[in-house]
Order: C-alpha cells, then structure tokens, then sequence
C-alpha cells in the first residue's frame, strides 16, 4: 500500500460514522486516503461515510432500493440547491460485516476490499454507474486504475 503523503488528501474532508460494534474496522486515516484517491485532487469536498452492521444495512437498501437484505455499500450523492455553497459530495453506507465476509469468501485482504468499496461508493457520488456494461466496464476500470495506484490488485481478476 501506498503512504498516505503520496496523495493529497487535505481537499477531502470524510465525516466517518461508526454504527458497528466490529473492531475489524481500519483507521479513519485509510477512508480519508481511499475517498482522496477516488476524488483524485477535486476541488475541496466533504462526504460521510457510515459503518453498519447487516440489519441498517438491509433496512436502507429495501427503503432506498426495494431490495430486501444488507448490501455491501450504498450511496447517497448530496442534492442541494446550486444557491447552498456547501461542497457535500454525499453519503455512502458500508455493512462491515459484508465486507469482512466477502473479503474472506474472496480471498482478498480485507484492506483492499475496503477500499474497493470506498472508492466504488465515491465512484457512484461522482456519477459512475453499472447498470448496463459499458457502463459497468467504464467504472470497473477506474476501480483497477484507483487501486493499483494504491498498491491492491485488481479485484475483478
């Protein structure tokens, strides 16, 4: 991995939110570094980012998106009005225990998926989507690009 210097994060301000009893969660400074990476030297914007357990998880994803059961990561991009100067990005969700089992179930650090779904998550504020497969290949691609900047392998392969 890389260190957190080689890339500017003082533009990113991440308001993380611990709703987990895990202790298996990395340090803020990662979510920073990860969110920064995905933001690649944007002008100044903030975000939150919100650690859940499976049961938030699974009641955001069937009010937000009729689908029963947790998700691994949800975003909510921030729509404020032209005349608000606030640089809110939005918000993303995390169920940490997904994460942590498909990390296993993957045989993949759990670090690395960390920040897949960070940056996945940023991508999706920014507008990045992968409802069809171009779309799909396009945000894949930036996935691997933004990792590999990271030092983690390419979670597709």
């Amino acid at each position: 991995m890389i260190e957190p210097d080689a890339v500017e994060t003082d533009s990113v301000e991440v308001d993380l939110q611990v709703a987990s009893d895990s202790d298996s969660i990395p340090e803020p400074s990662c979510f920073q570094l990860w969110a920064a990476t995905a933001l690649k030297g944007r002008a100044r914007t903030l975000l939150t980012i919100r650690l859940v357990d499976c049961e938030e998880s699974a009641d955001l994803n069937q009010r937000f998106r009729l689908k029963p059961g947790p998700t691994n990561v949800l975003s909510f991009a921030a729509e404020l009005p032209a005349v608000v100067p606030v640089p809110l990005l939005g918000d993303i969700v995390i169920c940490v225990p997904l994460v942590l089992t498909e990390a296993a179930a993957q045989g993949k650090l759990p670090l690395a998926h960390w920040a897949h779904l960070v940056i996945h998550g940023v991508l999706h504020l920014l507008g990045f989507d992968h409802e069809t497969p171009a779309q799909a290949e396009e945000m894949e691609a930036q996935e691997i690009v933004m990792l590999a900047k990271l030092g983690y392998p390419d979670p597709y392969a």
